[in-house]
C-alpha cells in the first residue's frame, strides 16, 4: 500500500470509559480513553492496543496501517497520560484493562499487545500480571488486577527493555548533587573531551557503575523522605530530576552500533538536552519514583515480566532509532518466554517518522506475522 489512498476506507472513534479505581474527572473527562481505529463499518476479528506509561497513543502513527490492513487497532490511554509523575503501576494495568475488556465486547477475539516504546514493558507487565499477580496489592485494586484480561500475541516495537533500565542508561553518571544541576565530576563528565568520545572501555564500565549508583542513591533518599513524611501525616512531594540525555550511545556511534545519526538524542544535541529540564523523569512524587524508576523497586523493569510471557511474539527493532538499541531488541528477544517468537531489524528512525514508506513497510511485516497466527 502506499500514499494516503490507502487510508480512505479508515475511520475512528473516540472511546472514553470510567476505571474501577477512578471516576470520571470533574471537569468531564474519563480517566480510560483513545480512538479506535478500523475499516469503515466494519467490527474486525482481531485488534491491536498500544498503551504508554504517559505519551497519548490515541493516534498512534501505526492505527491507520493496521487498520487498513484489516485489523483494528485500539490507541489507548491511562489516567496518566501527560502526568509521568503520578504514575502508579498498579492502577495503569487496570485503565489497560478496561481498554482490553471493551474490545472482547466489541466482538474482538484475539488481542494483540503493542508495547511501542517506553510502552514496551508497560505491556509486558499487563500480560504478566494478568497471568498471576504478582504485585503486592490489597482491596479492590487486587480484586480488580485479578479480573484482567489476557492478551492473545505480543508485539515488541521499538521498545526499551524497562523504564528503570531507559533512565538508568541515559542517566548523566557525572551527577553529584540532584539539587543543583551544575555539579559534576570532571573525570565521570561525558561532555569533558578529555573523556571521549569515542571513550575507552575503562570509562565505561566506570560511568555506568556511576549510572546505577545514581540511580540507588535517588532511591535510598526516596525511601527515607517517604518515611520521614508519612510519619508527619504527609502522603508524598514531588521533586526534581535533571541531567537525563547522557548515555554514551549518544555521543559513541562505537558503542552498540547501528544506522542511527551520531552524536544525537531524541531531543537533538545530547550535549544541550542534557541541560535542560526537557528529559524523561523529569518531576517525580516518592512514589511514583519507586514504581517506575528505580532499579531496586520498580514493577516496570521488562526482562522480570517478559520471561512468563509465552504468547506468540515479534520483536521489532528499527536499525535508526537513536534511543533504543540493536542490544535492547536483542535482550528483549532472548527475555521472551515464547518458544514462537521473531525478530526483525527493518530500517527506520524511532517512530519510522524519518520516511512514511517505512511505517508501510513495519505495518506489512506486522500484518504478515499476524495472517499465519490469528
Amino acid at each position: 500500500m502506499a500514499g494516503q489512498e490507502q487510508f480512505r476506507d479508515v475511520e475512528n472513534r473516540f472511546v472514553g470509559l470510567v476505571s474501577p479505581t477512578m471516576p470520571i474527572a470533574g471537569h468531564g473527562s474519563h480517566p480510560c480513553q483513545g480512538l479506535y481505529w478500523t475499516r469503515k463499518g466494519k467490527a474486525p476479528r482481531v485488534a491491536m492496543i498500544a498503551t504508554h506509561y504517559n505519551v497519548d497513543f490515541a493516534e498512534h502513527y501505526i492505527a491507520p496501517y493496521m487498520a487498513a490492513r484489516g485489523y483494528g487497532f485500539l490507541g489507548w490511554n491511562t489516567r496518566y497520560r501527560g502526568a509521568e509523575d503520578q504514575f502508579l503501576l498498579e492502577h495503569a494495568l487496570i485503565d489497560i484493562g478496561v481498554g482490553m475488556k471493551w474490545l472482547r465486547e466489541q466482538g474482538v477475539e484475539k488481542i494483540v499487545l503493542l508495547g511501542n516504546s517506553g510502552g514496551g514493558s508497560l505491556m509486558g507487565a499487563y500480560q504478566a500480571e494478568a497471568q498471576k499477580l504478582t504485585l503486592p496489592v490489597e482491596g479492590v485494586v487486587k480484586a480488580e488486577l485479578e479480573k484482567l484480561t489476557k492478551a492473545n500475541l505480543y508485539i515488541s516495537l521499538n521498545a526499551h527493555p524497562g523504564r528503570p533500565e531507559v533512565l538508568t542508561g541515559w542517566m548523566d553518571g557525572s551527577v553529584i548533587d540532584e539539587t543543583d544541576p551544575t555539579k559534576r565530576d570532571p573525570s565521570l563528565d561525558p561532555f569533558n573531551p578529555d573523556n571521549g568520545p569515542p571513550y575507552w572501555q575503562e570509562f565505561i564500565t566506570r560511568y555506568r557503575a556511576a549510572q546505577v549508583a545514581r540511580n540507588q542513591r535517588i532511591t535510598d533518599w526516596a525511601k527515607a523522605e517517604l518515611k520521614r513524611l508519612n510519619a508527619a501525616g504527609v502522603p508524598d512531594r514531588i521533586f526534581p530530576l535533571f541531567g537525563t540525555w547522557a548515555d554514551l550511545r549518544f555521543m559513541d556511534p562505537a558503542i552498540d552500533p547501528s544506522d542511527r545519526p551520531c552524536p544525537g538524542c531524541y531531543r537533538g544535541s545530547p550535549t544541550v538536552a542534557n541541560r535542560a529540564p526537557s528529559g524523561i523523569g523529569r518531576a517525580n512524587t516518592l512514589k511514583t519514583w519507586l514504581s517506575m524508576w528505580s532499579l531496586e523497586t520498580s514493577q516496570c523493569r521488562g526482562e522480570a515480566h517478559l520471561k512468563t510471557i509465552e504468547l506468540p511474539s515479534l520483536v521489532i527493532q528499527s536499525t535508526g532509532d537513536m534511543g533504543v538499541f540493536p542490544s535492547d531488541a536483542k535482550l528483549i528477544f532472548e527475555a521472551l518466554g515464547s518458544k514462537d517468537k521473531t525478530l526483525k531489524m527493518p530500517k527506520g528512525a524511532h517512530y519510522f517518522e524519518d520516511a512514511p514508506h517505512y511505517r508501510g513497510e513495519v505495518a506489512d511485516t506486522i500484518a504478515a506475522w499476524l495472517e499465519t497466527r490469528v
